[in-house]
């Protein structure tokens, strides 16, 4: 049996040195390749694919959401998606880029660069901050590990396609994520 490459680049920046390798053993005891094998998988995505996934600090995150979305202060996630349009089969309402975009984009002398199929496609970069996420997980009532997950998959949807800022979008992402979260055997 061929052995498959991971999924996933994983990078710790908590401030630190000594938070990071703290924080280390608890990553490594987490299906954090399975969350995101599972949410392509849910999602419909059957070609190989990638991801890097950063867990830092409040400070580094609300610089990244001023930097990106003009908001000062931080937030539980963000997704950098490489893609130039979604990869994912969902009607319009539920993406991040409507179908007519893809045609305006056609009529640019740009060429977008195409991944072969039988190469793994790189999908972008997710930044996930711990303190938010032990915040998030104490006000829901449930475990930080669980929240960190969840927010892992909510991650990998924005880089294939979906997007939450419609209530189908959001829906379909809370579907998705909660049947990761069930396969995945996460318990709240």
């Amino acid at each position: 049996m061929e052995e498959r490459d991971s999924p996933l680049e994983l990078s710790i920046d908590l401030g630190d040195h000594e938070s990071d390798a703290a924080f280390r053993p608890l990553l490594a005891s987490l299906p954090l390749e399975e969350v995101v094998t599972q949410t392509l998988h849910k999602a419909g995505i059957t070609r190989p694919a990638m991801l890097t996934l950063l867990i830092t600090s409040d400070e580094t995150m609300r610089k990244l959401n001023k930097q990106y979305r003009g908001q000062d202060k931080p937030t539980d996630v963000l997704s950098f998606p490489l893609l130039d349009h979604p990869i994912v089969s969902a009607p319009a309402d539920q993406l991040w880029m409507q179908p007519e975009a893809f045609k305006e984009e056609e009529h640019h002398t740009k060429q977008a660069f195409v991944t072969p199929a039988e190469l793994t496609m790189h999908l972008g970069d997710i930044v996930i901050s711990w303190p938010t996420v032990v915040r998030q997980a104490a006000e829901a009532k449930h475990e930080s590990v669980y929240e960190l997950l969840y927010l892992l998959s909510h991650g990998v949807l924005h880089l294939v396609g979906y997007d939450d800022q419609t209530e189908a979008g959001y829906q379909a992402m809370l579907r998705i994520q909660q049947a990761v979260m069930e396969a995945t055997e996460q318990k709240t």
